[in-house]
């Protein structure tokens, strides 16, 4: 999936308005879809769940299920949260080194999130690793995170985004955050978070990155 590149200007008056009925009611079902997929990749196994068995637990037919997503895997390899991450981190103040700044952004995303929602997804993230079709899957996505991350630290250091440090840089802090992920444990979702925003602090001592 290409990345789409961030927007560092105020958010137009049209961004900020309520979403109407359709736009609600489609946000809801495609949250329910993947919930309900979640669930049922958790309680029979990701290879043994089909499409349809998903459309039915969440009272939709298959093809309402292919309007939101092309494939099952989708469910769980469509991250929501990345875009938002990034552009809060953009946002965030200019004294904090990049690090500082995915930290921040990390943080303000997560404790956005109900515990409900924390908790689906660190299962997502458990899924990606114990499924070996949603391993290769995430491995083809992974330029995508390390893009949209490179974009915001080049736009916070004034440096262009094909830098081969800022690369290298984006994707040791892309890494390190897939590595803890993978091994959180589902049950204590805060703590997670916590240990989230400990380990990018570590990694603010060992990656230096200055302006360009």
């Amino acid at each position: 999936m290409p990345s789409t590149p961030l927007r560092t200007d105020p958010p137009a008056p049209g961004d900020l308005a309520v979403p109407g009925l359709r736009e609600r009611k489609k946000a809801k079902t495609r949250a329910s879809l993947r919930a309900h997929a979640l669930r049922l990749f958790q309680e029979q196994g990701y290879a043994e769940t089909t499409v349809e068995q998903i459309a039915a637990a969440a009272e939709v037919s298959p093809s309402t299920f292919f309007r939101y997503f092309a494939t099952k895997d989708e469910t769980v390899l469509d991250d929501l949260v990345d875009a938002d991450t990034f552009r809060i981190m953009i946002a965030a103040p200019a004294e904090l080194s990049p690090i500082e700044a995915l930290q921040y952004a990390v943080n303000r995303t997560f404790q956005q999130l109900t515990d409900d929602e924390l908790e689906m997804e660190l299962t997502r993230n458990r899924l990606i690793q114990s499924v070996p079709e949603l391993r290769k899957g995430v491995l083809a996505e992974i330029t995508r995170p390390i893009g949209l991350l490179s974009e915001a630290i080049a736009i916070r250091l004034g440096r262009p985004a094909d830098d081969p440090d800022i690369r290298l840089y984006a994707g040791a802090a892309v890494g390190a955050l897939m590595t803890l992920m993978a091994g959180a444990p589902t049950d204590r979702p805060r703590e997670t978070l916590a240990s989230l925003g400990e380990l990018i602090g570590r990694l603010d001592r060992v990656l230096h990155l200055p302006p360009g």
